[in-house]
């Protein structure tokens, strides 16, 4: 059953996607919907080393810029990140403020920064009649790639802290 809990990441879920333990989440996917040009979801694999929360409100996310969810944030702006972990399934709905912005390093991988604001957060807890179901595992991915590639580096330099238009 899901439920909303606030309009604001936890002190839980602002840690869990602050970066400080990526090392341990590198490995790890993180859905991220957003809605297409007709109204439809547009789901895309994201990952913990692109998305870093700077506050209980605020979200930096780094993706390719040319690719159909970035103009679908820029375009519609909204998108829905899907935590899904055995200890925690989160829904967090987010709106665009601003993005896509030109990443420094990032230039021949074509990445785009989004600062994204939280909009609602949603808790998904088993029912009554479903005690003892649970996720057993985390979506994965392999190999997790190395912090000292040129693109991750370029993405976390640009995560490490939130930027916006003036």
């Amino acid at each position: 059953m899901t439920r909303s809990t606030t309009g604001s990441l936890t002190p839980a879920l602002v840690e869990r996607l602050s970066q400080r333990d990526l090392a341990r989440r590198l490995g790890v996917g993180v859905p991220l919907v957003t809605v297409d040009a007709a109204g439809r979801p547009h789901p895309m694999l994201a990952s913990y080393l692109e998305i870093r929360a700077y506050d209980p409100r605020t979200l930096g996310l780094v993706i390719q810029a040319g690719s159909s969810s970035a103009r679908n944030l820029a375009e519609r702006r909204a998108a829905t990140l899907m935590l899904i972990e055995p200890d925690s399934v989160v829904y967090v709905k987010l709106r665009t403020l601003d993005g896509p912005r030109p990443v420094d390093g990032g230039e021949g991988f074509g990445l785009g920064f989004f600062l994204l604001e939280v909009e609602e957060v949603r808790e998904d807890a088993a029912a009554d009649w479903e005690a003892g179901l649970r996720i057993s595992e985390s979506i994965r991915y392999a190999p997790t790639p190395s912090l000292d590639a040129l693109w991750a580096r370029a993405t976390l330099a640009a995560l490490a802290a939130p930027r916006a238009r003036v």
